[in-house]
């Protein structure tokens, strides 16, 4: 297990905030000098702490305002049911995020669409027909408070 300290912390919470910061500026935001924070920067990316850089976009500037949270159901648990269900879901584009759950149901899903039309079709062409989904639970997001 590798530990991390206060100032690479501080790094990985400056970077969840601002991405592009320069490693000057980062330095100056976690109290380091430019050197030892671009070493550690360089340690977190390579133990795996840091696993990539995104840009992070407007959904509603691209038309994409609805989002609904969908409980699916399968026929199994088995290793082959959940396999098949976790490759075919990741096809899906308007799902953002898939969870296996342990609950009274196996998955959750983060579904965004345009509309609430388009989030049936989705339901009803795509998220029903993956492997294995025998029961679906729609929640629609009214707003959303807090999103990261």
């Amino acid at each position: 297990m590798n530990t991390l300290d206060r100032h690479d912390l501080a790094i990985i919470a400056a970077l969840q905030k601002d991405g592009r910061s320069t490693i000057t500026a980062l330095a100056d935001k976690v109290g380091l000098s430019s050197t030892p924070c671009q070493i550690r920067l360089k340690r977190l990316q390579d133990q795996g702490f840091i696993t990539g850089y995104v840009a992070l976009v407007n959904k509603t500037k691209l038309g994409l305002d609805h989002v609904a949270f969908v409980q699916v159901t399968l026929s199994s648990t088995s290793s082959k049911t959940l396999a098949a269900f976790n490759t075919a879901v990741s096809s899906v584009a308007e799902i953002e995020q898939c969870h296996m759950t342990a609950a009274s149901f196996d998955y959750l899903l983060k579904v965004r669409t345009k509309d609430m039309a388009s989030y049936r079709a989705v339901l009803g062409e795509k998220i029903s027909n993956l492997p294995h989904v025998v029961q679906t639970s729609t929640f629609v997001v009214m707003e959303s408070v807090k999103d990261f």
